[in-house]
């Protein structure tokens, strides 16, 4: 267990050990499938990645950071809370950026399901990690509830994000492959 002066953060090591490990490892698997899907024949656009395959690497980063940060040996709350603010801020930047993405993007036309698991549950869950840390100091058990919440809902909105990128793009090859075959 680290030492992190604070006990209330001591009691999160294990959550933030699991969250962390599995973010990392998923980041991971996230760049074996992306090299995988690169020999294919048909080649997904730059944009279209942008727009959808990178935004699943930057979740799964955002629960990795928040698990280090809410890790790390903090003898106050203070720095803590700017550094979690800081990431839910820049959250929020980047889910802007993700939804000026998939509009400019002409691969594939988003449904309402991916408005909400690209757009507005990731930026939900920044919003609510700034929002967290602004009471880190003062409601410290309901800001440490909703920390995990956001790390956790991260990896969860990564794992659907990459699960749904994946079987989009295998079933847009097998559809291009069956459109080629010979009859």
């Amino acid at each position: 267990m680290t030492d992190h002066g604070n006990p209330a953060l001591s009691a999160w090591d294990s959550f933030y050990v699991i969250v962390g490990s599995s973010g990392a490892a998923l980041i991971g698997v996230q760049f074996v499938v992306i090299t995988l899907v690169a020999g294919m024949r048909r080649r997904t656009p730059r944009n279209t990645i942008g727009a959808f395959a990178t935004p699943t690497v930057v979740h799964f980063s955002g629960a990795l950071l928040i698990s280090a940060i809410m890790s790390a040996p903090w003898r106050s709350l203070v720095p803590a809370s700017v550094a979690l603010a800081t990431c839910g801020l820049f959250g929020l930047a980047y889910g802007a950026v993700v939804i000026r993405r998939a509009r400019r993007q002409t691969d594939y036309q988003p449904v309402r399901e991916d408005w909400l698991w690209y757009a507005m549950l990731p930026s939900t869950a920044y919003a609510a990690l700034a929002l967290a840390a602004l009471f880190l100091s003062t409601r410290t058990p309901t800001a440490l509830t909703l920390v995990g919440a956001v790390a956790l809902g991260l990896l969860v909105i990564g794992i659907h994000n990459a699960w749904d990128s994946v079987t989009h793009v295998v079933a847009s090859a097998a559809e291009g492959d069956s459109a080629t075959a010979p009859e």
